[in-house]
């Protein structure tokens, strides 16, 4: 009462002082501003003009390497279908940009369960059989892999599981983290299919890493890991086709072009073709006339590699670093703990992805069926790389509060 007695006294310009005094302060620090500014003004627009650059890269390599050889009835319907799940990406992409980040935490037993759900409903008669792996469903004309899905599920699960987590991280909380990936990695090798499960593998390792796990802990699981990666190759869970694919890189003379070299024989040839500049957009051999299996899928990179050259590959490869150097930058600058470790968890899937991709196309590393993040044709890997870029673009658009 004195306070306000005191103030009633002064004159009217010295009453106000201090709320002018107050509102100057706030000019000053726009973070406590009353009403802060929309998220939606702090969009990664490098990140997401990339990722838009890339997938459009990918759809014209699509058209290339599927259209056929006869001018006059040109097959565009991959090409379409292409476009459309990209379509469906930006879609989801956005309404995942919409949701608080933060909320998810409260979401992550409910997007777990719907993960597990998924896997085990595709090794059931409800899913598909394709090459040996019973790893889709089919619905209508399209297939959905719940595999990529449960990239983006379990890098949320977790990163939720840990944010809360004491540094260093003790041991009960890392065999926590172990079993809410094992538990989907196991389903996914009941499929199976290694490529998946060593993704899994990646993203667990990269966040652990970053949440604060001790040396020791990474070096043992480090151990472990190959260990089980042996282990698989020597078992029978495997098929023999399938081991093979996995173990060809190592023969480096490659002599059964007949056998599981051929793939790895027929990309290396696409990219060494192609030279400095490529033999021009829609004019490869090798891209037009189909020789490089799956070409449109796990083999997209050699199009790139053929038609448009050296070139076009440090272009696309660089378009793909820059993709992910903005997602270490939003780990790095995001408000919590949680965003940081979606991101690492987003982070480590990209550049595992892109590596194996690229580097079994080179020949130098094995043909593990693992497609290359926003270029490869197919709805669930499109769909997942998109989502995943929506959880990295919604930390990012929150990092003020």
């Amino acid at each position: 009462m004195a306070r306000t007695w005191e103030l009633e006294r002064l004159p009217r310009r010295d009453r106000l002082a201090p709320a002018r005094r107050e509102r100057g302060r706030r000019r000053d620090e726009p973070l406590f501003h009353a009403r802060p500014p929309a998220a939606w003004r702090h969009v990664d627009l490098v990140l997401l003009c990339s990722a838009l650059a890339v997938s459009a890269i990918g759809a014209m390599m699509v058209l290339s390497s599927t259209r056929g050889t006869d001018p006059d009835s040109y097959d565009t319907s991959y090409l379409r279908k292409q476009l459309i799940f990209i379509a469906v990406g930006i879609v989801a992409m956005v309404l995942v940009t919409l949701v608080d980040y933060r909320r998810l935490r409260d979401f992550a037993s409910v997007i777990y369960g719907a993960t597990l759900l998924l896997l085990v409903l595709v090794i059931s008669p409800l899913g598909s059989e394709r090459r040996g792996s019973q790893a889709w469903f089919q619905l209508g004309s399209f297939q959905l892999q719940p595999a990529e899905l449960a990239k983006v599920g379990v890098i949320v699960t977790l990163a939720a599981a840990l944010a809360r987590a004491e540094v260093p991280l003790r041991l009960r909380v890392v065999l926590g983290a172990l079993a809410i990936v094992g538990v989907p990695t196991a389903l996914i090798l009941a499929q199976p299919d290694l490529g998946s499960a060593l993704v899994f593998v990646a993203i667990t390792m990269g966040v652990l890493l970053i949440a604060g796990a001790r040396p020791r802990h990474i070096v043992v699981l480090t151990a472990l890991g190959i260990v089980a990666v042996v282990g698989v190759l020597t078992s029978d869970v495997l098929e023999d086709y399938q081991r093979d694919r996995l173990t060809t890189f190592l023969d480096a003379d490659g002599e059964d072009l007949q056998g599981e070299a051929y793939n790895s024989d027929q990309s290396k040839a696409a990219i060494a073709s192609g030279g400095v500049s490529g033999k021009g957009y829609l004019e490869g051999t090798q891209t037009r006339l189909g020789f490089v299996p799956e070409q449109h899928t796990d083999f997209i990179f050699t199009a790139v590699g053929e038609e448009l050259g050296f070139v076009g590959s440090s272009t696309v490869l660089g378009l793909l670093a820059l993709i992910c150097f903005r997602v270490l930058r939003t780990a790095q600058i995001a408000q919590d703990r949680l965003g940081t470790l979606i991101c690492i968890g987003v982070l480590s899937m990209l550049v595992f992805q892109i590596f194996q991709n690229v580097g079994m196309t080179m020949g130098i590393m094995p043909i593990t069926g693992i497609p290359l993040p926003f270029m490869s044709y197919g709805g669930s890997s499109v769909l997942a790389s998109w989502l995943a870029l929506g959880v990295v673009l919604n930390v990012h658009m929150r990092r003020f509060g």
